[in-house]
């Protein structure tokens, strides 16, 4: 992650994230590494579970960008994960920033606002070195 200044704390540095399609513990691999970047409204210890009756979910959390707790390690996904973050312009960059630490980011969609964006990331397992 870069070694730019945290953001001003407030809710131009808050990033909503939500990841769907996905198994319960890819999104827990997901939330885990932005818990280690990042304060949020859930607790580290909030894991995703299964639906019930086998039904689609959808897991969630804001994410408080304006200071950097530290860094994830890379980790591992079972397969390429859909990531949609909702937030300021500097703060969705910070986001994506920290995932890059744990994961192979890739941008696939964006819609623009005037004062946020939405971003579709598609993270994978980083590469072998």
């Amino acid at each position: 992650m870069s070694t730019q200044q945290d953001l001003p704390a407030g809710t131009a540095a808050e990033v909503a994230v939500t990841l769907d399609s996905c198994c319960k513990e890819d999104a827990h691999a997901v939330l885990a590494a932005l818990h280690a970047s990042f304060p949020s409204d859930r607790e580290p210890q909030d894991k995703p579970s299964d639906a019930e009756n086998g039904r689609p979910i959808v897991w969630s959390a804001t994410f408080d960008v304006s200071r950097t707790l530290g860094l994830p390690g890379p980790s591992r996904l079972t397969e390429p994960v859909v990531v949609t973050a909702q937030g300021g312009y500097h703060a969705v960059d910070r986001l994506r920033e920290g995932l890059a630490e744990a994961f192979s980011v890739r941008v696939i969609g964006t819609a623009s606002g005037d004062q946020e964006e939405e971003v579709k990331l598609r993270l994978e397992s980083p590469a072998a070195t």
